[in-house]
């Protein structure tokens, strides 16, 4: 018995199963049943929500999240050799683990959820920042989700949360603080995980806005900040210069010095910039 369920430890089900993490799938298990707990916790009270979980691997995270009350989890998962232990999850909590067997960059995943919706997961290495991209950029706002509880590679995490003036501002920190509250909730070192990485991880919290903080077109807005920081060595005015013929005039309109770097630039100056270009 574990402590959190009646389920045998992650070690033991690894090794019932033959569930080696694999590299190509971005996998890096996470097996103290107290760590998965503690994140499921960053999430908030989950009593009366729906839970989207990507890649739960052999379920560590599930049963935290299950343990914790959650209402309901969706779990997908790609990986099919996972599916058996995800499976005895299932049988242990009936009727509250979904599990899906798939690719979550290829599922209409919102639609197999009850609102309120919140996401946790520990993302597989190689799709978590499409995902995130994803979840803050969708046609309509506000999203499915009303909280996103993520865990990155720290130095993505600390991306999603940078300030202006740093290395480490860019697209994410623009589009994550843009439409959602954001900090980072939880550190973990390489050696909580199995194998482990070569980097550290955090855990990332975001709570969906109602609106966004400033005004603007969401797709002027998205090609004005990768065009910025595809070139963020450059001067605005050149790395933005095909963006519109007379792009410094609508550098100044939007109070923004055509002899910035991308890095200098706020949130509300960009959004700023994306209206003086949409119009």
């Amino acid at each position: 018995m574990s402590g959190i369920d009646t389920l045998p430890p992650l070690r033991e089900v690894i090794a019932a199963h033959g569930l080696s993490a694999k590299k190509a799938l971005g996998q890096n298990f996470l097996l103290d049943l107290n760590l998965t707990a503690k994140i499921a916790r960053v999430a908030g009270d989950l009593t009366g929500a729906d839970v989207l979980e990507i890649g739960p691997g052999p379920g560590g995270l599930t049963r935290g999240l299950l343990a914790s009350g959650a209402r309901r989890v969706v779990a997908v998962e790609k990986d099919a050799r996972c599916l058996p232990a995800l499976d005895e999850i299932a049988a242990t909590y009936p009727g509250r683990l979904q599990v899906v067997s798939g690719d979550a960059l290829d599922l209409d995943t919102a639609a197999l959820l009850t609102p309120p919706i919140k996401v946790v997961s520990n993302l597989p290495y190689n799709v978590g920042t499409e995902l995130l991209v994803r979840w803050l950029t969708p046609p309509v706002w506000p999203p499915f989700w009303s909280s996103l509880t993520l865990m990155f590679q720290r130095e993505v995490a600390e991306r999603i949360v940078a300030r202006p003036g740093g290395k480490a501002y860019g697209r994410l920190a623009v589009l994550a603080q843009w439409r959602a509250d954001g900090r980072i909730a939880l550190t973990l070192p390489a050696a909580a995980f199995t194998p482990a990485p070569k980097v550290d991880s955090a855990v990332v919290h975001l709570t969906a806005l109602p609106e966004p903080r400033f005004p603007a077109d969401p797709q002027v807005l998205s090609r004005v900040v990768a065009a910025a920081f595809n070139q963020r060595r450059k001067m605005l005015r050149a790395a933005l210069k095909g963006l519109a013929p007379d792009i410094e005039d609508r550098l100044k309109t939007a109070g923004i010095s055509p002899t910035d770097r991308a890095e200098q630039v706020p949130l509300e100056g960009f959004c700023a910039l994306a209206r003086a270009l949409g119009g």
